[in-house]
């Protein structure tokens, strides 16, 4: 999958990674780039075409998906971080966050899955978290969680069309969802970059920054050594 010539759809594409990835696209000679947002008039990145979706409305992912035929890539970033505990937080909150997070994930996927089998195959990159992998007692770990397994299976049924699936995990990127959490931050544009390189060689899973190598690196241990706070 080269990004030249290629027909891009961003979801969450007015700011944050999102921008990140459409102006990294357009870099790269995409023919077109979506960047998709519940406010088409939000999107201000100069040469991307935008595009109104919503993808917890499964009405709104269909006419977008109507609308945007020629995808030829998907790039599933819309989401959002209630922060909500799991043992005490408002169910509401986490609720909203796995309608985001998850099915908005697997409503865009299922909705653009014939589209890019018409144009040839395509592919499809889902973002992740290294909180896949590791918890902070919260929601958005499990909605993570459950993306990642979700593209693993979208893998396994993609490819007989000839899809090919990316998974990008990363820790805290420099946007507006981690401003005033403390710790190491990776920019948005260095996470698309290495992202679409993924993309272009096929890889399975882009691990994006430092903290994400080493959690990953983690999981063939022992676990209890990645909760020092419990040992």
């Amino acid at each position: 999958m080269q990004i030249d010539d290629a027909v891009v759809l961003v979801t969450g594409g007015n700011r944050g990674l999102g921008k990140a990835f459409v102006l990294e696209a357009l870099a790269r000679g995409a023919r077109k780039v979506y960047a998709a947002a519940r406010d088409p008039r939000s999107v201000d990145a100069p040469g991307a075409t935008p595009l109104a979706l919503d993808v917890t409305d499964p009405e709104s992912v269909r006419r977008a998906a109507a609308d945007a035929g020629d995808v030829t890539l998907v790039i599933n970033n819309a989401g959002i971080s209630a922060r909500a505990s799991m043992l005490n937080g408002d169910l509401d909150d986490i609720r909203r966050e796995f309608e985001t997070n998850f099915f908005g994930t697997v409503n865009v996927t299922r909705a653009f899955a014939p589209v890019l089998a018409a144009n040839g195959g395509g592919h499809l990159l889902n973002v992740h978290s290294v909180l896949s992998w590791i918890s902070q007692g919260t929601s958005y770990s499990a909605t993570k969680a459950a993306v990642w397994q979700a593209t693993n299976g979208f893998r396994l049924e993609l490819a007989p069309q000839g899809t090919g699936v990316t998974g990008l995990h990363v820790g805290y990127i420099d946007t507006d969802m981690t401003a005033g959490l403390e710790g190491p931050k990776v920019s948005a544009a260095d996470v698309a970059r290495q992202a679409l390189d993924g993309v272009e060689t096929g890889a399975f899973e882009v691990l994006a920054d430092e903290v994400t190598r080493t959690v990953k690196r983690g999981l063939s241990a022992d676990p209890a050594a990645l909760y020092p706070q419990l040992v």
